[in-house]
Formats: structure tokens, sequence, C-alpha cells
């Protein structure tokens, strides 16, 4: 894949997101690029991508999300270009989009309690944040994306912004989610564990507490009804 269109489509993301910063700081994150080397890069303070990505400063123009993702590419270009492969290996053939089951960006942010009723839920971990937006959901096949997906692809099923509900099906125990999620460094505004689960895993519910991530367990009898419902929240 060229140069241009992976800064295309990253560009596009960033640009269309609800909370541009946030997939600011995701790509910076994926990229392994520090806001420091990143501000050297593009010759600004590096409070500038701080501010950027925190929502202190308004949206970043299209011109400086070109500049941003340029500097992303080159610097990683630089490095050997490790993430760049990587990106090419996803979009062209990976498991991805097998172990991803529906995804979506809600125009309009939604409350964890709404996504909590639609999912049947039982919370595990943080039900003091029901009032906390959610700016859309991401359902997995967990033993899809936790045998066969790189740190890169699981970096993926965040979309366009990680405060989202990450939905994972098929579950059996609920550790192996979690630590998929601390490996990425990404923390989504929940997670919710569907599939035979007798009893959760106390390891999964003590790294939910410490990311400070709410974690729910879904009630729903299928994965198909789960996305039924979660379809209703469009």
């Amino acid at each position: 894949m060229s140069f241009e269109k992976v800064a295309l489509q990253l560009a596009g993301e960033i640009v269309l997101a609800e909370a541009p910063g946030v997939v600011m700081r995701k790509w910076r994150e994926i990229f392994e690029i520090s806001q420091k080397t990143l501000s050297r890069k593009l010759k600004v303070s590096s409070s500038v991508i701080s501010d950027y990505e925190s929502g202190r400063r308004k949206s970043p123009g299209v011109k400086l999300v070109s500049r941003i993702v340029r500097a992303l590419i080159k610097i990683d270009e630089e490095k050997g270009g490790k993430i760049l492969q990587e990106y090419d290996k996803l979009i062209g053939g990976s498991k991805f989009f097998e172990a991803i089951l529906a995804i979506k960006e809600f125009p309009e942010p939604r409350k964890i309690k709404n996504l909590f009723k639609a999912v049947h839920g039982e919370f595990l971990v943080g039900e003091t944040n029901l009032n906390n937006n959610v700016y859309g959901y991401t359902v997995i096949d967990s033993i899809k994306a936790i045998m066969e997906l790189s740190p890169l692809e699981l970096s993926m099923i965040y979309g366009a912004t990680t405060q989202r509900a990450l939905i994972f099906t098929g579950v059996k125990h609920g550790r192996s989610p979690m630590l998929a999620i601390k490996l990425t460094s990404l923390k989504p505004s929940m997670v919710v564990l569907h599939g035979p689960i007798k009893e959760p895993d106390k390891l999964g519910i003590e790294l939910a507490k410490r990311e400070r991530i709410p974690l729910v367990l879904s009630h729903v009898e299928t994965v198909e009804k789960l996305i039924e419902n979660l379809r209703g929240l469009d």
C-alpha cells in the first residue's frame, strides 16, 4: 500500500471522528511515537499536540491533520516501517474482518446506561459510570481476535474512537479480553463480555478495576439478538 493511500485513510478517520483528538492520540500510540518526537518532526511545541489530543484546542483543520499523519508515517519509515508493514498486512488480507462481527459509530453520543440496557447487562466493575458517553461499539469474536490478530489489528477494533464499547462474544471466563486491551494500551469506554460464563475471571475483573474500565456481563441469549439490540440504539 502506498504512502499516499495510508495517509488518506488515517487522515479521513481523524477528520470524520466525533473526537478527532482521541483518534489522533490512538494513531500516535499505534505508531509508538511520543508527543515529543511528533512535535519535533512538526516543528511545534509538544503542548500543541497534547492540547489537541486532550480536546483543550478545537479540532485541527484538514491541513494540520495531513501534516500530523504524514509525520507519523515518515517517522515510522525512518524506523524501518514496522507499523506500515503491519497496516499493509491488515488491509491486504488478515483475519481482522473475520473477527469483527459488527462495528458502529453513533451520530450522537450514547450513555453507558443505554448500552447497558441493550445488552441486558450486569456490572462487574464500574456501575458508577452510567452517564459517561459512548461514541460507538465494536462486536468482536473473542477467540478469533485473541488467537489471530496482531497488536496493531487489535488496536483497529476501536474504529474511529476509543470512546466506545468493546463487546466480546464467545467468552468463557473474561481474562483474555482484558489482557488484549491492556496489550494495546488503549482504553475503551466500557467492555462487555458475552458468552457461556459461569464465573467471571477474577484477574479480568482486577484488570478492569486497575484500568478504570467499566466491565459488564451480557445476559442476551444469542449473538444475533445482541447485535439486533445494539442496532436499535442507532
